[in-house]
């Protein structure tokens, strides 16, 4: 689901916004902050695709909180949008978070609507490219497999090779690290979760802890499962519990 923060610490500011965006797309998550706190916490346990940000939040500085935001690599390049009444510190702002535009207040509904729409497809079709993205699996010394990314369960260490668990069967990719499969991979949710396991986070159907350690981890309608270690657990479990699926500790 495509995802905006709504940084505003003014109640009534920050509904006026939320119904001119819901009324462009009704299928995106708003999350909303009043504080460079909470938008910080908010982004850090969830995956964001547009912050707007007001510029004068109280107490703190909207462009220190884009900044922050900004040395997450993750959000090194999302789309950065903030909110003033002024353009005082526009040219700063975009000077030090490379912010994709910004939003006049009070409000012009249809410039917002033009906005967002040019964006949001802009997005999308990015988001639609990364899941149709492959990569190429050699089996043989001659032999080659062409696998999507999305169909990616998750990747066995077994000795000199890695097992890549995929949803149309397992291959076995000869002679590589499971690091170096991983940069091959390039996908920020297939990440490692084990020494010997990488996991695909958006196929993840049960997380059943084990022991202190170990954590086992389960796919819809397949018989294999992986492992979680201690060192990765904090990367994977907070999401999945927000995401609201089974976890049994």
């Amino acid at each position: 689901m495509y995802s905006i923060i709504l940084v505003e610490d003014e109640f009534t500011q920050r509904e006026i916004l939320k119904k001119m965006i819901l009324s462009v797309c009704n299928f995106i998550k708003i999350y909303e902050a009043d504080s460079e706190s909470t938008a910080l916490d908010i982004v850090k346990n969830n995956d964001i695709n547009m912050f707007l940000i007001d510029i004068n939040l109280k107490g703190s500085s909207g462009l220190n909180l884009a900044m922050n935001i900004r040395s997450i690599p993750k959000y090194e390049f999302s789309q950065l949008i903030f909110l003033t009444t002024h353009m005082d510190y526009m040219l700063q702002a975009f000077k030090q978070t490379h912010c994709y535009d910004y939003i006049l207040k009070p409000y012009n509904k249809d410039d917002i609507q033009s906005m967002l729409n040019k964006l949001i497809d802009r997005a999308i079709c990015n988001l639609n490219k990364v899941e149709e993205k492959e990569f190429i699996i050699k089996i043989r010394k001659s032999i080659f497999v062409r696998v999507k990314v999305n169909d990616v369960l998750f990747i066995e260490v077994k000795g000199r090779d890695c097992e890549v668990n995929t949803v149309r069967g397992i291959y076995t990719y000869i002679n590589i690290s499971l690091k170096k499969i991983l940069d091959l991979i390039d996908c920020d949710y297939i990440v490692q979760s084990h020494r010997a396991f990488a996991i695909n986070k958006n196929h993840i159907f049960k997380i059943e802890k084990v022991d202190i350690r170990l954590s086992c981890v389960y796919f819809e309608n397949y018989p294999q499962t992986a492992l979680i270690g201690i060192k990765f657990r904090n990367n994977i479990i907070p999401e999945f519990k927000k995401a609201g699926k089974y976890y049994d500790n």
